[in-house]
């Protein structure tokens, strides 16, 4: 299992291949590549709560869908509080206009709606995407460090499996950009926390810097994918994009690199009907 970069009409994203073999769902993986925004948000700025241009922002969205082959007009979106809770998308969540105010606060969302197009945001924190394609159901999961630690990707398999049925070792999962241990240097509050919530199993993904007391490197894409293994999934089945936001200003914005002058990506993805 891997990923592909590829570039459509000019907009460039990444896509995962074993998604892309199952057939039968549309996702992507946006960079910055190929809207139309400018200054610090340039260039394909999806963050609907930047102080960018709304012409610029619904036109990088038009180019995006596009794309990557699904429907502007039935996108249900996340105001993420990194945080863990998970809402089940259904076409009531589908805003009148996508630069609308969202009336919920979550993380993820799941679905066996096709059409729907599960929309969450990146700039450093991970995105995942899951798609069991026996049960037809997908899901899509902000999960930074905090959404990490309280184990959000594991809660939505076991959310498709209650709702939909779907067996955990039916399930593809693609972890797309995000920050790398390279670049994720934290205090010893995040490794606390993490090895807290999740046990000591997650020591091997916290490193002590050398040459900063108190400080380490965090492997949050390494702590999703054993989370995801713990939760049934197959090995075979979960990816990991390995690519860096902090590392690849030509290709994303990094909130820990950028601060808020920057703009977000979106990953999405939708059962085709």
């Amino acid at each position: 299992m891997s990923f592909t970069q590829q570039t459509h009409h000019g907009v460039t994203f990444h896509t995962a291949d074993a998604f892309t073999a199952a057939g039968g769902v549309a996702h992507g993986f946006a960079t910055r590549l190929g809207g139309v925004s400018t200054g610090p948000y340039a260039q394909l700025n999806l963050g609907i709560t930047r102080p960018d241009e709304r012409a610029a922002v619904r036109e990088n969205y038009h180019r995006f869908c596009a794309a990557i082959g699904v429907d502007e007009t039935r996108l249900v979106m996340t105001h993420q509080v990194h945080e863990d809770g998970i809402r089940v998308a259904t076409a009531a969540d589908v805003l009148p206009d996508l630069l609308d105010p969202i009336d919920y606060r979550v993380d993820g969302l799941v679905t066996n709606t096709p059409g729907l197009t599960l929309t969450i945001y990146y700039a450093d924190c991970i995105p995942v995407l899951l798609y069991d394609p026996v049960g037809k159901a997908i899901a899509a999961v902000h999960s930074g460090w905090r959404g990490t630690s309280l184990g959000i990707a594991p809660k939505a398999v076991a959310k498709m499996t209650a709702l939909y049925g779907t067996r955990p070792e039916d399930v593809l999962a693609a972890i797309g950009p995000g920050i790398g241990p390279c670049c994720f240097e934290t205090h010893d509050d995040v490794p606390t926390a993490l090895e807290d919530r999740l046990g000591p199993a997650v020591r091997p993904f916290c490193h002590p810097l050398e040459q900063a007391a108190g400080k380490f490197t965090v492997d949050l894409k390494g702590i999703i994918a054993w989370e995801l293994r713990q939760a049934g999934l197959a090995e075979e089945h979960i990816d990991t994009l390995p690519l860096c936001t902090a590392c690849h200003p030509e290709l994303y914005w990094s909130h820990r690199k950028m601060g808020d002058q920057r703009g977000n990506h979106a990953a999405m993805i939708a059962l085709e009907g």
